[in-house]
């Protein structure tokens, strides 16, 4: 073997196929975990499915831990991909951002179930993604309470005491309505009903009135 050859051979693979495997092995894992939860679901049906070996997916993402936290990474991008920056909207752009996203959403069920799956478990003690979707629903409260207060000033409305309120609440119908369509698409048109309920929370803050429950 010359020197030349061995040089060449000790190479690293080049960067671009070494993102696409990554993503291969995202893109599996997102199925896997979505089907079979995380602890459910092994490291090695991961592998089975990119024709890697369990050590293999160890190399690019260390632990099982680790590639659930890439997993919920990436989910997220997808999400802002095709935006300017990357990065929610303010004001209320954000809330047709939003809707546009749940109308996105009936068309990739598998990221769908693997958020929603791995969003109820991290409830349980000890889950790795609980610290993650704990930030998660923090941050995303802050950016929607912050749209709210940017619409009302735009408005004129006097910020109310519901914006807190409102904003776990779209959050929280969001991912309600998630699940049930997950459990029965044929009765559940996740975009429009995604859309009525936060015109439905946003119309509430900006134009509040007595409560028919009253």
């Amino acid at each position: 073997m010359t020197e030349s050859t061995a040089a060449q051979r000790r190479q690293p693979r080049s960067r671009p196929e070494t993102l696409a495997k990554r993503r291969d092995i995202l893109d599996a894992a997102v199925e896997i975990f979505g089907s079979k939860g995380f602890a459910g679901g092994t490291l090695q049906e991961i592998a089975d499915q990119v024709g890697m070996t369990h050590a293999g997916i160890l190399h690019h993402f260390g632990s099982k831990d680790q590639l659930l936290l890439e997993v919920l990474s990436h989910r997220d991008e997808t999400d802002v991909a095709d935006l300017e920056e990357q990065h929610i909207p303010g004001g209320m752009a954000l809330f047709r951002h939003l809707v546009r996203t749940a109308f996105v959403n009936a068309h990739r069920a598998g990221i769908v179930q693997a958020y929603v799956v791995l969003s109820a478990e991290s409830v349980t003690d000890d889950h790795p993604g609980r610290v993650f979707f704990q930030k998660r629903y923090e941050t995303l409260r802050g950016e929607v309470a912050r749209a709210f207060e940017v619409v009302c000033a735009e408005r004129g409305v006097a910020a109310p005491d519901t914006i807190e309120l409102a904003s776990a609440s779209i959050l929280a119908v969001m991912d309600g309505l998630q699940v049930q369509w997950l459990l029965d698409p044929a009765a559940v048109d996740l975009g429009r009903a995604s859309e009525f309920a936060i015109e439905a929370i946003v119309d509430s803050v900006l134009s509040p009135s007595p409560s028919p429950l009253a």
